[in-house]
């Protein structure tokens, strides 16, 4: 089991939860832009919030944001500690950093006494892109074993600072590469870690990659934090993190949607009417399994199991419960049907 630490209350590690991560992408300095988006993430399910502090403006923000928001509110600090120094007094709840990119051990060093006077958590965040050059050339480019080294070099740099309160990221954007590197790592220290694939790319790539990399990982049982990296509106990170946190079986609220893939059976437009369900209840938080199916002979005894579920037929559909019939509606009422009865239950 993994050490245990708390982001502004917040439990990551030692078996607590998996928490859900995302990164603002207003500009930290827009306070109003900046806690906006913070709340709409919070209601579609963030639990952890990061912002970008690239210089001071952003840091003098840091105050302001956290006094409208209710989640723990992480920043990510790069090449300048001063910022990170900044962030902590102003409130901080954990510091993301690449000790190797903000200068000498002193910087380091002052960071670290800054935030254990707080009780504020690091994140050690190594990434293949910023992977020092000495290691790339040491291993020939960027490999799970040199993003391990550096992570791990980090660590002993914080350690020495008397620094324990550690979470470590080991990113990049080959899958293969970074499940190997949070393999290795599991292996050699019980700091948490903070899963995910960077720059996965746009949804249609990008969570493709993401539940492969992140998903494979918490089902061997890796990972203590995630945030899912895509290429689009934050939001889509969160849903997306939701599910992949479901089908690895570590969260049961939300509907869990199941549907059929269609066939020649099928006698109704399934494909938009799923995707309108799966719309309609992307923040419901009850946790039922709701079934869309194709046919209405075999829809209600494939999805039998299912909560509630809708199955088409010929200019009529059929609403069923635990695969008993309840009533037959017109298929362009199916849809308000099945919201109508999944509010009672």
């Amino acid at each position: 089991m993994t050490k245990q630490l708390s982001v502004g209350g917040v439990l990551v590690g030692g078996g607590a939860p998996v928490t859900i991560q995302s990164m603002c992408n207003t500009k930290t300095d827009n306070v109003q832009a900046t806690v906006a988006q913070i709340q709409e993430l919070e209601d579609a399910g963030c639990e952890i919030i990061r912002v970008a502090v690239p210089d001071h403006e952003a840091a003098l923000a840091i105050e302001k944001i956290k006094a409208c928001i209710r989640i723990p509110l992480v920043v990510d600090i790069h090449f300048d500690y001063r910022l990170a120094l900044e962030c902590i007094e102003r409130g901080a709840d954990a510091v993301r950093i690449n000790p190797g990119n903000i200068g000498g051990e002193e910087n380091v060093k002052a960071v670290a006494e800054a935030c254990r006077k707080r009780n504020i958590p690091i994140r050690i965040g190594v990434n293949g892109g910023s992977l020092e050059k000495e290691l790339r050339a040491k291993y020939g480019g960027v490999t799970p074993e040199a993003l391990v080294e550096s992570a791990m070099g980090h660590v002993r740099l914080l350690n020495r600072f008397d620094f324990d309160d550690i979470c470590i990221s080991v990113k990049c954007s080959d899958v293969p590469v970074t499940m190997r590197a949070y393999q290795m790592l599991s292996q050699q220290t019980r700091y948490p870690l903070h899963l995910g694939v960077t720059e996965a790319g746009t949804p249609s790539m990008g969570l493709v990659k993401s539940a492969m990399g992140i998903g494979g990982l918490l089902c061997l049982g890796i990972g203590d934090t995630i945030r899912v990296t895509l290429t689009a509106d934050p939001v889509e990170e969160i849903y997306a993190a939701r599910k992949i946190l479901k089908a690895a079986g570590l969260r049961k609220e939300g509907v869990n949607l199941i549907a059929c893939p269609t066939c020649g059976r099928t006698r109704i437009d399934l494909i938009p009417i799923a995707q309108e369900v799966e719309r309609r209840l992307a923040n419901c938080h009850k946790n039922l399994t709701v079934a869309v199916m194709g046919c209405a002979v075999n829809g209600p005894g494939e999805a039998s199991a299912a909560d509630i579920g809708i199955a088409g037929g010929r200019e009529e559909g059929l609403l069923f419960r635990k695969g008993k019939i309840l009533y037959k509606v017109p298929q362009e009422e199916l849809v308000d049907a099945l919201m109508r009865e999944i509010e009672k239950l």
